[in-house]
Parts: structure tokens; sequence; C-alpha cells
């Protein structure tokens, strides 16, 4: 049996656990787990040096190695949201301890915003929805983007094979479109599986009518869309990012929105949020959100399910389906 130590602050503990998810973790340890929104007030728990799993999340504290000296039998960190860069000192890694993320289920709704806008934007209902409230609303539907609308024969780009990517190419298979990927790190081969067709950066932008941003913000994918990707693609076309903004040169986005030749949908911008006054708040083909894609409501749950399911497979014996290691890490969101 396991020792759990739950790290994170109450309200997001009260968000992500549904009482089946807690039973579970009580079932996997010595009872109901030690539970703390601070490292000061774990270190200060009696039980504290039989801790051997932390369950973390969105507002943990950052764990080091400095946290073995109170838990030495610390085996695993799971993460009970994506990224764990900003709360996991890969030293700890790098001393033994296991970790693993709910990025794969985080996922998920983040893919389904995605393909609602593939298919919204093919079936091009923001136009439709600007064009109801003209007066001439009928004489409208002549307009001759009307013969471009459809999901069929349509290309979605896809940068980058993550998480994300993959599980948006498995939706797209139910459609009649093209997929391309950008992604250095898949083969032709791994890709081709997924129903898509593996293309370099630009090659991608120059043949697809919508693309998808899904790369992890890393020193190599700083501004890695910029003018010369952005000026290539056809005009009329879609660009989404649900990535980091920091993933997306803004200045070039802007000169390409700003004239109306492409359009855009900015569920994460740089900065984050927007400076007041910024032009993309007035483009009416440029589509705000402040950062919804992933998990919230009833999603969020699906977090912790996914970090309780990690931790009963490494109790049971030792795998884990989410693993961030030493050797994953430079890649990972």
């Amino acid at each position: 049996m396991q020792t759990l130590a739950v790290l994170m602050p109450e309200p997001t503990f009260d968000e992500l656990f549904t009482p089946a998810c807690l039973s579970e973790l009580a079932r996997l340890g010595r009872g109901v787990p030690i539970r703390s929104d601070s490292l000061a007030g774990l270190k200060a728990h009696p039980q504290v040096g039989d801790v051997s799993v932390v369950v973390s999340s969105w507002g943990t504290p950052r764990l080091s190695t400095d946290l073995l000296a109170h838990c030495p039998d610390l085996k695993l960190v799971a993460h009970c949201a994506g990224t764990l860069r900003s709360i996991l000192d890969p030293a700890l890694l790098v001393a033994g301890v296991r970790a693993t993320n709910s990025a794969a289920a985080n996922a998920v709704p983040v893919a389904e915003f995605l393909l609602s806008w593939v298919l919204r934007w093919n079936k091009r209902l923001p136009y439709w929805e600007r064009a109801y409230t003209a007066p001439e609303f009928f004489d409208t539907r002549r307009d001759e983007r009307v013969a471009r609308i459809g999901n069929r024969e349509k290309t979605v780009g896809i940068v980058s094979a993550s998480r994300v990517g993959r599980r948006l190419a498995d939706l797209l298979r139910h459609f009649e479109l093209s997929v391309l990927i950008f992604d250095p790190y898949t083969s032709a081969e791994r890709i081709a599986e997924m129903g898509a067709t593996k293309v370099d950066l630009d090659t991608l932008f120059e043949r697809s009518d919508i693309v998808s941003i899904n790369t992890p913000l890393l020193p190599e994918t700083v501004h890695l869309i910029g003018a010369q990707q952005l000026a290539s693609m056809p005009d009329d076309s879609l660009l989404i990012n649900t990535a980091r903004g920091g993933v997306l040169d803004h200045d070039a986005l802007l000169a390409e929105v700003g004239c109306g030749r492409l359009s855009a949908v900015l569920d994460v911008t740089e900065p984050e949020p927007l400076p007041a006054g910024s032009p993309f708040y007035t483009l009416p083909n440029v589509h705000l959100t402040p950062h919804v894609a992933g998990s919230l409501g009833s999603e969020v749950h699906r977090l912790a399910e996914s970090a309780v399911d990690e931790i009963a497979r490494f109790v049971d014996d030792g795998r884990l389906l989410h693993e961030v290691t030493v050797a994953n890490w430079e890649l990972s969101a």
C-alpha cells in the first residue's frame, strides 16, 4: 500500500475530484490521502515521511529535490493537469522519482474545440451570422464564397503530432477531408496510420484551408509560425492556435488578418491576455477566446480520473501510460 498526499489548493481539489475518484484514491492508499495546499503544510504533517505518491495539479507549489528530505520514500508525482514544467524540477526525475501527467485527457476537449471550428468554418457560419443582420441577406447567399462551402475536398493542416494533434487527426477521419501533419519527430509511416500525410512546414501552410497549431512552446518553436508561412496560406483560409501564443508571430499574423486575407481563432495569445487597445479585439475575422479550449467544467473530472488510473497501474505493477521522463522532458509541453 502507498501513502498518498494531495498537494493543491482546496478549490482546485473540490473542482477536480468526484466522490468516486476520492473513494478510489482511498482504496489505493492507506485510507484518506494526506491533503495540503502548501509545501509547509505537507512537510509538517506527522505522516510526511511515509508519503510515496504526491498528487498535484494547478496551483501546486514547485516540487524540487528538497522534498526528498521530508519524503524519502517518494516514488511518483501524478499530475492532474497538462504540463509539469511549472511545478516539477526535472532533478527529481534524475533522482529516481517518476512522474505522469493528464495531458492526454486534457487533449480531448482541445481536439473537440478544434473540430468544432473546422466544421463551423468550412460551413462559413461566422459569415452567415453576420450576413443575417444585413438587409440584403438573401442576396448574400449568392456570394461567390458559397461555392467554397463544405467539408468535402478541404485540407486541414496540423502543426505537430502532439496528443492534441493526434486526437484531432482521429476525429477528422469521420469527414471527407484531407489531413496534413508537420512533425519532425514522427515518421511518415506513423502519420499515415493516423490517416494523414507527413509534409514539411511550408508545404502544410501552402496546401491547407485550415491550419491548427498544436506544438508545445519550446526554445526551437518560439515564433515557429511567421511571415513566410502565413503569407503562403491560401486566401480566405483559417489559422487556429490552441497551443501557446509564443509559437506564433503575432505581428506577422496581424499583417495578414488586418487586410482581411486570412482569418484566425486565437484561444492563446502573446501576451495573454492581449493588452487593451490591441487591434485583434476589433477585427471581425479574428475570433478570440480566453484559453478555454482545455478542460473546464465537467471536463476536469477526466484529469483526476486519468491521474488516479495511473496511480492504480503504478501500484499494481509499476506501469505508467503517460510517463514524463528525463528522455522526453524537453519535448513535453
